[in-house]
C-alpha cells in the first residue's frame, strides 16, 4: 500500500472515516496518472483490509485469470488502477459484507478520475460500481448489464463479481466464459500494448 498516494491523508483525515481511523485501518485504493485501466468494485472484503493488497484473495485471482494478467502486471504495472466504491471494509451482514457507503463514491471517485487521463476504459464488478456508472433503469439486474456490455464500450465494462460467492451464477451462464471473458481479454490486452503519450 502506497501511504503517498494522492488524497490518503485527506481520506484519513475525512470525519466520515473517523470511526475506520481510530481503528488503526488505511483506505484501500491505487490510482496513478498514467494508469490506462480502471477496476470499480464494491468494498474491500476483510483480508484485503488485513494485508492493505488490494483484491488480495480469491475474487482477485479469478478477476486477474478474466483480465488475462499476472499479478505482477496487476500490482506492479502502474497501468491499473482500483477505485472501490468504498475505500475500507463494511463489515459483515447476514448474507455477504455489508454495502459499501453511497457518499464515498460522491465525494471522492471524480476526483481521483481528474488526475488520471489515461484512462481507456473502467471495469465496473458488481451492482453498486454499476448503478453508480450506469445511467440504466434501477431494476436492470447485473446479468442483463453484462449480457450487453458492448452497449457500454469503449468507456464501460460491466462484470459479475468474481467471488466464489457467484459459482452457481458462472454455472447457469456458461455464455459469461465462453464469450465475455475472451472480449474483455482482448480489450484489455489491446489496451496495455498502447504507450502513453
Amino acid at each position: 500500500m502506497d501511504y503517498n498516494m494522492p488524497f490518503f491523508e485527506e481520506i484519513m483525515q475525512d470525519p466520515q472515516n473517523a470511526i475506520y481511523t481510530a481503528k488503526g485501518w488505511h483506505p484501500i485504493y491505487s490510482i496513478n496518472p498514467q494508469a490506462k485501466i480502471l477496476i470499480v468494485g464494491q468494498a474491500p472484503g476483510k483480508k484485503v483490509q488485513d494485508t492493505e493488497i488490494m483484491w488480495n484473495d480469491q475474487s482477485g485471482d479469478r478477476l486477474r485469470a478474466w483480465m488475462g494478467i499476472s499479478r505482477d502486471t496487476f500490482y506492479n504495472s502502474g497501468d491499473i488502477a482500483v477505485i472501490p466504491m468504498d475505500f475500507y471494509y463494511p463489515g459483515k451482514a447476514k448474507s455477504g459484507d455489508v454495502p459499501p457507503r453511497k457518499e464515498v463514491a460522491e465525494k471522492w471517485h471524480q476526483k481521483m478520475l481528474d488526475i488520471m487521463p489515461n484512462i481507456q476504459i473502467t471495469l465496473l464488478i458488481g451492482s453498486y460500481a454499476q448503478k453508480h456508472y450506469l445511467n440504466g433503469p434501477r431494476s436492470t439486474t447485473t446479468t442483463n448489464l453484462v449480457q450487453n456490455y458492448r452497449n457500454f464500450l469503449p468507456e464501460y465494462f460491466p462484470l459479475v463479481h468474481p467471488s466464489p460467492r457467484n459459482n452457481i451464477w458462472l454455472a447457469k451462464n456458461p455464455w459469461f466464459e465462453q464469450e465475455v471473458v475472451p472480449e474483455l481479454q482482448k480489450i484489455v490486452q489491446n489496451i496495455l500494448k498502447k504507450k502513453n503519450f
